[in-house]
């Protein structure tokens, strides 16, 4: 989906010489090719972040304003030519089996029209949702084009429905402003965090702003808290991006187009940094092309708490270029030495016979109208699920829509990777059991290796329907057994003569908590119509899955890179987490050491949730790189991670440093310190200038003195504010010599002040819907006109300037703010429009003070001019938490000069009082 005008269609041309790339038989069908055979690619293209940054709570951060306008997303064909020929299925499943489908446990609607959640009532803007989701411990979060929200297991709404860009507010740039969808949320499970993105392409296309990957990662396992923000850049056309979770990054792929949207690319495949990214850190992302010949890749997606095994590369799946066949790529990156990150592929996997659904595009019919449906058969469904089974053995499942007789079906494969990580078939079908249309389908496992299939189903005489299939780990391979099992049944079709996109993807997906259980959410109408969309959220589980729970446990490195000179050390702790069951103790093990080097853990056991010092001493070990093994050992599992040790030659001159204590906690509104030390390690003492990195939102961190002679010591000063983000954050202070540069790193906790709970807003009137009413404005200034601008949200707007004569326009409120409040946030949303030329000289300015009720100036928030000329409206926010238990004006004041017409349209202001 792109956000282009509606019906907006584009054709491309494949490229011949695309076909190269790909090694199939000499005759029939083909085969796949040995590794040695497949093209790689080294490096690939490194870039990092645009923009990072950490986010007040979400709860905290106001709903962005969500546009009335209908568009139906343009779908950004694969210029595909194969399997569009009727074939003959060998694998279709054409008969209906034993009705033995689990009843749904939970089964209620989602994010859809007239959805309603603690933030307001939802009304469809855009079709088609895209609806995906993801499950947690505790929550389900949903996402669809234009909005997300949050659920607990019961299926209440606990937050939501609001814009997604809603969670970059703040933030600035593209990420803020535009909510242009196509969006993506996953559970992240062995870091128990979540992880958000969506694209922004609005305005990119005029070259003044890059295309953007605006991605968010939750700081705690509570979705409805602080995130780390990143926006990552593009010089094309990011379409239809599908991320996974792999131990080593967050994958991301995308089809590529250029700037004006008319031209396909190829695929895109991207690692961020997601080591960095858990931590709030800068990060790097690699990036790998593929040619024209393939698009929509799928990145493999971990399901379950075992791990790949050490060293995996990611998996990428994609249609083949040829008929009949899969490709598939294999992704190792490396953020350390990133010229040794690989992209291996593609290599050619042969498939039974197969036509695409529809030939790709549109012909699903529907019950009481002409309209047909997009199959979106030209790429395969998210998502591409990955699970390591507790004997030993891998499988990825996936799904396509192809033609099934008269009808349509859904194409799913079991694919297992060998010794030499190359992918196999292992199982394919298609389930097709009657005449009905199935399509835009999502498939995955369950602990015991049960596979649910969900889908759309509909007909000439079936309104669009929401149900699942599912077939038993001991099942005869290729066929789904399990019958078929009811989410809803829809009420309606989509009606409207262009309106006949369908989904573009849905979600199946496992729940941690008993990785058994299946989630499900897609699409469906409620009554004939058109933009009247609703979706639905259905669990289910297959009985006997799991049985007794096993006790087990995950483990990860943090920092996942240790890197010292000859002779120095250095550590990274190593973290445990319950998995199921009951904690053991974990012996741990570290394999890989070089020669000269040494490793020692403190303690040498934990229990699992427990956390040990993994200690580093290069000793005589030879300059390089190293990939060490940790692995925890208890009586139920073994699990691994790596850890990249670098040994660096030792500088002339030399120093450490080191922080104490090395974690620190304090409450909103609060502070605290931790002693920064440097010493000589080799050679003579030095100036050492020191920074640091990494502060959240509302922490401010101050190095005193910031230079030192090695040997000396600083005072690391952090300062809260009372609307702090709250969570662990890692501070990274570093100390830069002539002879080289080494970091510390402090922990800091900044817990939530008691009672901050209630959020309430206290502005009379804040929209100026009801006129002058809590308001002293000068005349005219509250305008119900379009003189320029229409408001940012009613009718009624604030219109200060404008008219190109000296003079000064004002409005202001009286209001008291609370001693009891937490935090007290003033905002408004302002948009300004000039006839001024020059980008130098700010001719117009408008100015926002707090005042005493003698109009006394108490302080500036901020002043703007004609050189912040837009042409949106953007909100701008100011703490003035300084001024509680005090009454002020919030004032604005627009002075404008006898020149050419400046306008300052301000509208939808607050006065949020936390308490």
């Amino acid at each position: 989906m792109t956000c282009a005008p509606l019906r907006r269609r584009s054709s491309f041309t494949l490229l011949a010489s695309a076909a190269a790339l790909i090694v199939v038989g000499c005759a029939g069908a083909p085969e796949p090719t040995d590794v040695t055979e497949a093209p790689i690619a080294r490096g690939g293209d490194i870039q990092m972040n645009e923009h990072h940054d950490v986010s007040a709570p979400l709860t905290l951060l106001p709903p962005a304003p969500r546009s009335s306008v209908l568009v139906e997303h343009e779908v950004k064909r694969i210029p595909r030519h194969f399997n569009t020929a009727q074939a003959t299925d060998p694998v279709v499943q054409a008969t209906a089996p034993a009705p033995l489908a689990p009843a749904t446990s939970l089964n209620f609607n989602g994010v859809g029209n007239g959805f309603s959640g603690p933030a307001g009532t939802f009304t469809v803007n855009s079709a088609p949702p895209d609806t995906n989701g993801d499950v947690g411990p505790n929550h389900y979060v949903q996402i669809v084009n234009s909005d997300f929200a949050i659920f607990n297991k019961a299926g209440t709404a606990i937050f939501g429905p609001v814009p997604i860009n809603t969670l970059w507010s703040g933030f600035g740039g593209g990420c803020q402003t535009n909510n242009d969808g196509d969006p993506v949320v996953v559970y992240d499970p062995i870091a128990n965090r979540w992880v958000i993105s969506q694209f922004s392409v609005t305005g990119a296309n005029g070259g003044t702003v890059p295309f953007l990957q605006c991605v968010a990662v939750s700081q705690t396992a509570d979705p409805t808290g602080a995130y780390n923000r990143y926006s990552f850049p593009y010089t094309g056309f990011n379409d239809y991006p599908k991320m996974g979770v792999w131990p080593d990054a967050y994958y991301t792929t995308f089809n590529m187009f250029n700037a004006a949207g008319t031209s396909f690319l190829g695929a895109k495949a991207c690692a961020y940094d997601r080591a960095k990214m858990l931590a709030g850190q800068a990060a790097t992302q690699v990036c790998f092309n593929t040619s024209t010949a393939f698009g929509g890749l799928l990145p493999a997606d971990l399901d379950g708490a075992r791990l790949p095994p050490a060293g995996s590369p990611e998996f990428l799946v994609a249609l083949g270029s040829t008929a009949n066949t899969l490709a598939f790529w294999k992704f190792h990156v490396d953020f350390v030495t990133t010229a040794n990150s690989t992209f291996t592929g593609p290599t050619t996997l042969a498939t039974a016979a197969f036509s695409e659904a529809c030939s790709g595009g549109t012909c699903i019919p529907q019950s009481g109208t002409t309209q047909r449906l997009d199959s979106l058969a030209d790429r395969l469904m998210f998502r591409l699920a990955y699970r390591n089974f507790a004997d030993g053995h891998e499988a990825l499942v996936v799904n396509h829509s192809i033609t099934a007789g008269t009808s349509t079906g859904v194409r799913w494969y079991e694919l297992r990777p060998d010794v030499n990580r190359n992918l196999t078939m292992f199982q394919q079908g298609t389930y097709a059991p009657d005449a009905n249309f199935r399509w835009m389908g999502s498939i995955a496992t369950d602990q015991s290796g049960n596979m649910a299939l969900g889908f759309s189903v509909s007909s000439s005489t079936l309104h669009p329907e929401i149900h699942y299939t599912g077939r038993l780990a001991a099942d005869a391979p290729g066929t789904m057994t399990q019958g078929e099992g009811t989410i809803i049944n829809g009420a309606g079709s989509q009606t409207g003569s262009s309106l006949s996109r369908w989904g573009d993807y849905s979600n199946m997906t496992v729940d941690p908590s008993d990785d058994c259980t299946f989630w499900y959410t897609t699409e469906y109408i409620p009554a004939n119509g058109a933009f009247n969309w609703s979706t639905r959220i259905g669990s289910f589980k297959f009985p006997g899955c799991g049985g007794v729970i096993a006790n087990d446990f995950s483990i990860s490195a943090s920092p996942a890179t240790v890197s010292v000179t000859t002779g120095a050390a250095g550590s990274t702790t190593i973290s445990t987490a319950l998995v199921s069951g009951t904690a053991e103790t974990v012996s741990l093990s570290v394999s890989g050491v070089p020669a000269g080097a040494t490793a020692s853990f403190s303690p040498a056991s934990v229990t699992a949730g427990g956390s040990s010092t993994l200690t580093l001493n290069s000793g005589t070990a030879a300059v390089g790189s190293y990939t060490l093994t940790v692995t925890g050992t208890a009586a139920s599992a073994t699990h691994s991670t790596a850890v990249t040790f670098t040994v660096n030659a030792v500088a002339v001159n030399d120093f450490s440093i080191s922080a104490s204590p090395a974690s620190v906690s304090v409450t909103q509104g609060g502070s605290t310190s931790s002693t920064i030390a440097t010493a000589t390690t080799s050679g003579s003492a030095q100036t050492v200038s020191l920074s640091v990195s990494g502060a959240p939102a509302g922490v401010t961190a101050t190095l005193s003195p910031t230079s030192v002679t090695s040997g000396g010591n600083s005072t690391l000063s952090i300062s809260t504010t009372a609307a702090a983000a709250t969570g662990t954050f890692a501070l990274t202070v570093t100390g830069t010599a002539a002879s080289g540069s080494h970091s510390t790193t402090v922990t800091l906790t900044v817990n939530a002040a008691s009672g901050c709970t209630s959020s309430t807003q206290i502005l009379v009137n804040p929209g100026f819907e009801s006129g002058s009413t809590g308001w002293t404005a000068t005349a005219g200034v509250i305008d119900a006109s379009n003189n320029g601008s229409a408001p940012h949200s009613g009718l009624v707007k604030a219109w200060l300037d404008g008219y190109g004569t000296t003079h000064t326009d004002t409005i202001f409120q009286t209001v008291t703010i609370p001693s009891t409040a937490c935090t007290a946030t003033v905002s408004f949303w302002l948009k300004i429009t000039t006839a001024e030329t020059t980008t130098t000289t700010a001719f117009d300015k408008l100015t926002v003070t707090v005042r005493n009720t003698a109009n006394t100036v108490l302080s500036t928030l901020a002043t703007f001019s004609n050189l912040n000329k837009g042409t949106t409206y953007v909100q701008r926010s100011f703490d003035v938490t300084a001024f509680k238990g005090q009454t002020v004006r919030i004032f604005f004041s627009g002075t404008e000069d006898s020149s050419l017409q400046t306008s300052f349209f301000v509208d939808d202001t607050a006065l949020t009082v936390v308490q």
